[in-house]
């Protein structure tokens, strides 16, 4: 009898992507023909079975959610986790996180994992790679086969599901807002790279603030950062070259970065250079100064798609399954050191 093989072991013995592999067994057209046959006549020959074929067997209640994220390291995804834990706990369930490490081919491989009996829904927030690529086929294949599926932060318009979010846009307007009203007129934004959909939507806020109060808009002053590694040289680079006096920076790495390399090469903060930062966590409650940051209520946000997923695996109405709802929770400024 022939060892069963996994979807990984698919793609590193044809050396192809799994995410070839999982549309060669889908049938999809968007695989040429030859490469669609040779992975279904490997598969059948080691008798691959789609773990997700477990998910028709809808009376196996698990009790358990799965939560995955893309990094461990931003105190949001642990804030959401704990509000997540707190609600499904109480209900008498467990939950079961992966990280996706912001890998499109991890996050596939999470969802096959679990979805093969081991829970009854997903919780997730979309991997950098997942959105870059914008191949959602693995979500869509899971709610397909009647699983529900809750989005959090970074989501998108391309799978219908439930998702709990803030407005980003309108978070990020009115935290620039604020630096205005401080008499701050050269502001720049320190972000992600535009497919993350929360650093789109922030860039979108923070344009809109400087247009509306008819200040200069100067591309320039958008630094957009993919490696995080790279982060200090080129905000480094940004302080040097461009007379700013203020900083949207949408995380707190990037924000207690700035403070830093500020300090490196003799500016004062507040007073020459004011700051504000995305996610209300420890580094900016313990930075020096501390950091006025756009509060994003993790603990809230778990809390309501720890909800959301149980109301629809208690559901009795299968009809109610296509009504999603997308939920935006309140954000808020907490002013620290770093503004005053």
């Amino acid at each position: 009898m022939k060892k069963k093989i996994t979807l990984k072991q698919i793609a590193k013995e044809l050396d192809v992507s799994i995410s070839t592999v999982s549309k060669s067994l889908r049938n999809s057209h968007e695989i040429g023909e030859e490469t669609r046959l040779k992975v279904q006549a490997f598969a059948k020959f080691y008798h691959y079975t789609p773990n997700n074929i477990a998910l028709s067997l809808k009376n196996r209640k698990t009790k358990t959610i799965g939560i995955i994220i893309p990094e461990i390291v931003h105190h949001f995804f642990s804030t959401v986790i704990n509000g997540v834990e707190q609600v499904a706990n109480e209900k008498g369930y467990s939950v079961v996180i992966c990280l996706s490490d912001d890998s499109f081919d991890k996050e596939v491989l999470n969802m096959e994992l679990l979805a093969n009996g081991s829970i009854d829904g997903f919780i997730m927030s979309l991997s950098k790679e997942t959105q870059f690529k914008g191949d959602f086929h693995h979500i869509t294949e899971v709610i397909n086969q009647g699983m529900p599926v809750v989005m959090f932060d970074r989501v998108t318009n391309e799978v219908f599901c439930d998702k709990v979010i803030i407005d980003d846009k309108q978070a990020a307007y009115e935290a620039v807002q604020s630096l205005i009203d401080k008499g701050r007129k050269k502001i720049a934004l320190v972000t992600t790279v535009d497919y993350v959909s929360v650093g789109k939507l922030r860039t979108d806020g923070y344009v809109k603030a400087l247009l509306d109060n008819k200040l200069v808009f100067d591309e320039k002053l958008i630094i957009k950062i993919e490696d995080i590694d790279t982060c200090e040289i080129i905000i480094e680079k940004l302080l040097q070259e461009e007379a700013i006096d203020a900083v949207l920076a949408v995380n707190e790495i990037f924000a207690v970065t700035c403070i830093k390399t500020a300090n490196k090469i003799g500016l004062n903060v507040p007073k020459d250079l004011a700051v504000i930062a995305f996610t209300d966590g420890m580094i900016s409650k313990y930075s020096t100064p501390t950091i006025t940051t756009v509060s994003q209520s993790g603990v809230k946000m778990g809390n309501r798609a720890a909800k959301i997923i149980i109301d629809r695996l208690e559901s009795e109405d299968d009809s109610e399954e296509e009504n999603y709802i997308t939920e935006v929770i309140e954000t808020y400024l907490v002013e620290r050191e770093s503004t005053n």
